[in-house]
């Protein structure tokens, strides 16, 4: 009975409540740890540990997992730490907290200027001999950046005399940039000077670097011209490096300081091909400096080297250089040289940027060159075409939103182009652009000719031997040629008309007449789109919706004239008459609409100030049945001197009657 007894105590201690079968008669028992098997019974995954928590106090809050904090939550926490930090640091005998007060009150915005300046004097003489350590703090280096965002110009030339030994370590610091930084935007042109200076030999290295090239764009946006250059310079040849007397010429261009210096321009392309294989490598390309070392490399590299700099450029790159004035240009350059595979890579590259672009200055040139020189309309019509459309209103009413609309209705017009920004849209690499390629064969061919004259030569052989060199070249130039294959009037009918562009745009200017006749910019969307585009090129597919658009115009015009002081008629405001006016010149279809509904009988009412243009275009109509319109009508006028013309009209009148 006993060893029965002893068995079963065995037996209970050996079976855990893990081990009891649960309530359906299945086995509840855990696999051991070092087994991969599953149960087949269950399908349950190996078991896994579980680390155990220690119990706490609160009891079942413990259990709870503590919920993330939020940004705001974050930031606040981080700001206790960093005061905690600034405070321990700055403790004085007594114990008492002194760095918080300071950084505290300092950089209050409501704080007088008087207490503020007291503040900082008393932090800046704590400071002093501290300070290059302070600087590359992650915390009390923002103390500092206070101080000398408010101190007066004796207090900054204490902490610039400090750091200034220091700057080319300061200029790589993650945490001590933002105050050189500061200190460049408010140095003296003496402190500037001297950190440009200082900078000596190491703007190319600075550039490699990710913190380093901030640095060196934000001296080169605060310089003078003549700092700028010094900087520039010394990326172009290891002479203009060395020696500083070199780099004092006035020449900006590459090309010129090559020709003025004699410098041997191999040495010159070997040595910024160093220089901006690592930047480009690494994605530096934000920076304006930058930019124009691009530039002036692509004006003098070979062919072998441009293609090579556009391919690396090619693609989501170029969006982050487009924003400045150089770096459009080269966006542009990338656009006109380079293949098709490459083009699609940019445009790919711009996806979901698109509206950004076309609001930015100089990024709406390059978009409109996408839109006159990809001849893969689809892609276009995809990713440029479609996020257009979802913003087309305000688009039109802005200066540069409304450029790459302009250019596909009426192509590189000096009107809405600038001469500056017609240059940049013509540019051209010399070593890629084709016509300089037969040029320089041809050239070289006649050179030939000429050293080795042969006697059984006709005269017309020379010119023969011109043309078979060029034919030769032919099969290397064919895949330079700037801009697409595609006819421009196949292109611009499949990006405006095909894609529903032109649709959208015409219901916008119907819906919104009255607001695009009295904008400065939304006017000329208005002008091309009621005049049909360039070649007429809207009317074929969308005359019957034109015809609308001249009836809301006139609808907009028949309204009657406002004695209220602030409210202006359309023909009396400075923008919509002369739209009107150019719309009846160039338009025969909208003028008649106009005199039908408008100014038929109604002609003396409109006859002086600004609408008084609007009555006189009729007469100056090149089209003979508007001009028939408002003859009758206007001649009574132009006699009894209610309708006067302008000197230079009259005098042109004289002139035609007297050559007749």
């Amino acid at each position: 009975m006993a060893a029965h007894k002893e068995d079963s105590k065995k037996l209970k201690r050996k079976q855990s409540p893990a081990s009891k079968p649960g309530r359906d008669g299945s086995s509840t028992k855990k696999p051991k740890l070092g087994s991969s098997k599953v149960d087949d019974n269950n399908g349950k995954k190996p078991f896994k540990p579980v680390k155990k928590h220690a119990k706490s106090s609160h009891g079942e809050d413990s259990k709870q997992t503590k919920e993330p904090l939020s940004k705001r939550d974050r930031r606040i926490e981080a700001k206790v730490v960093n005061c905690f930090y600034i405070s321990t640091q700055n403790r004085n005998v007594n114990g008492e907290f002194r760095g918080i007060d300071f950084w505290e009150k300092m950089r209050k915005r409501n704080i007088a200027k008087e207490d503020r300046s007291k503040l900082i004097s008393e932090a800046i003489q704590k400071m002093k001999g501290k300070i290059p350590e302070i600087a590359t703090s992650h915390v009390s280096s923002r103390v500092l950046q206070t101080c000398v965002k408010y101190c007066s110009q004796t207090e900054r030339d204490v902490v610039f005399s400090e750091l200034r030994p220091h700057f080319l370590n300061f200029a790589c610091n993650p945490y001590a940039v933002h105050l050189v930084k500061k200190m460049l935007d408010s140095a003296s042109k003496r402190q500037l000077g001297d950190f440009v200076s200082s900078l000596r030999g190491q703007v190319a290295s600075l550039l490699r670097h990710m913190v380093g090239s901030v640095v060196v764009e934000h001296a080169y946006q605060a310089g003078n011209g003549t700092q700028r250059q010094e900087l520039l310079l010394e990326l172009y040849s290891t002479e203009l490096q060395l020696f500083k007397d070199l780099s004092l010429i006035k020449e900006s261009r590459l090309v010129d300081v090559i020709a003025k210096l004699n410098l041997q321009i191999n040495s010159v392309l070997r040595h910024m091909t160093s220089v901006i294989q690592p930047i480009l490598e690494k994605g530096i390309v934000d920076h304006s400096i930058i930019h124009r070392v691009l530039m002036e490399y692509l004006s003098i590299a070979d062919k072998f080297s441009a293609a090579d700099v556009l391919e690396q450029l090619s693609g989501p790159l170029l969006v982050r250089m487009i924003h400045t004035k150089d770096g459009s240009r080269i966006g542009t350059l990338c656009v006109k040289h380079g293949s098709a595979k490459e083009r699609k890579k940019i445009v790919k590259g711009m996806k979901s940027h698109i509206l950004k672009i076309a609001y930015d200055q100089y990024g709406s040139l390059v978009l409109a060159c996408i839109c006159s020189t990809v001849d893969d309309t689809k892609l276009l019509t995809k990713i440029v075409i479609r996020e257009l459309q979802t913003s087309l209103k305000d688009l039109v009413l802005d200066k540069n939103g409304r450029r790459p609309i302009l250019q596909l209705l009426h192509p590189n017009c000096s009107r809405y182009f600038s001469p500056d920004e017609m240059a940049s849209l013509n540019l051209s690499i010399p070593s890629l652009s084709a016509k300089v390629l037969r040029c320089q064969v041809a050239a070289e061919s006649i050179s030939k000719a000429e050293e080795n004259p042969e006697t059984n030569e006709e005269p017309g052989d020379e010119e023969n031997d011109v043309k078979e060199d060029s034919m030769a070249e032919g099969d290397e130039t064919e895949d330079l040629v700037e801009g697409g294959k595609k006819d421009p009037l196949t292109r611009r009918q499949e990006l405006l008309v095909e894609s529903g562009l032109a649709e959208s745009i015409i219901d916008v200017c119907t819906e919104n007449v009255e607001e695009l006749l009295r904008s400065n910019f939304g006017k000329e969307v208005l002008y091309e789109v009621a005049t049909g585009g360039s070649e007429g090129i809207l009317f074929p597919s969308l005359g019957e919706k034109l015809n609308t658009l001249h009836e809301a115009i006139a609808s907009v015009a028949a309204e009657p004239k406002s004695e209220e002081p602030g409210k202006e008629h359309v023909f009396e405001n400075f923008h919509s008459s002369r739209t009107i006016r150019k719309l009846i010149l160039d338009s025969p279809g909208f003028a008649a609409v106009l005199w039908k509904r408008v100014l038929n009988g109604k002609c003396s009412l409109w006859a002086q100030g600004h609408s008084s243009k609007v009555i006189h275009a009729f007469l100056d109509s090149t089209d003979d049945k508007v001009r028939e319109l408002a003859k009758k009508e206007l001649q009574p006028l132009i006699k009894d001197g209610v309708l006067k013309i302008s000197e230079h009209k009259e005098v042109t009148k004289k002139c035609k009657l007297s050559a007749e």
